[in-house]
């Protein structure tokens, strides 16, 4: 009998160890250890996009948060329908879409890249966090129209 797994959720920080333990855990999925992507016997599944969903932080009502602060870290496998909520969301002003790319086709350089923005502007004021929920979605360079790696995060924001 072959399974899928809905999710896998850790607890985590952005501390040199927090983020080896992150690498492991997007590897397990990747490569199916953790059947979200794949099933329990490595068949993929058609249609399944892996999103990355950071909550319950270690942050007080005015983000102070450092690389000490735990979070949950879930990773989930969901359909098409999902970007199209969180689109609506954005536009009811709940969240803060904010789409990076690497030329170089590089997931990670480009993640980094884009948690940087989000949190220059958060330091700036630019945007007041909510803490509560946000998303990650990645795609690499061999699955973008434009041969480029992409993130793509949804920021919580207080209204």
């Amino acid at each position: 009998m072959s399974y899928i797994l809905n999710g896998v959720t850790i607890r985590t920080n952005d501390t040199k160890d927090g983020l080896k333990k992150i690498d492991e855990l997007w590897n397990d999925i990747m490569i199916g250890r953790i059947p979200i992507l794949f099933d329990s016997e490595h068949n993929g599944q058609e249609g399944i996009s892996p999103v990355a969903v950071y909550g319950n932080y270690e942050a007080d009502e005015v983000g102070n948060y450092d690389v000490n602060s735990d979070y949950d870290l879930s990773i989930l496998g969901v359909m098409a329908d999902f970007f199209e909520e969180m689109e609506q969301k954005v536009n009811s002003g709940f969240y803060k879409k904010y789409d990076v790319s690497d030329e170089n086709g590089d997931i990670g350089i480009c993640t980094r890249k884009a948690w940087k923005i989000v949190w220059d502007e958060q330091k700036s004021g630019k945007i007041q966090r909510s803490f509560t929920t946000d998303y990650e979605s990645s795609v690499p360079a061999k699955y973008a129209k434009d041969k480029k790696a992409h993130c793509y995060l949804y920021i919580a924001v207080q209204r």
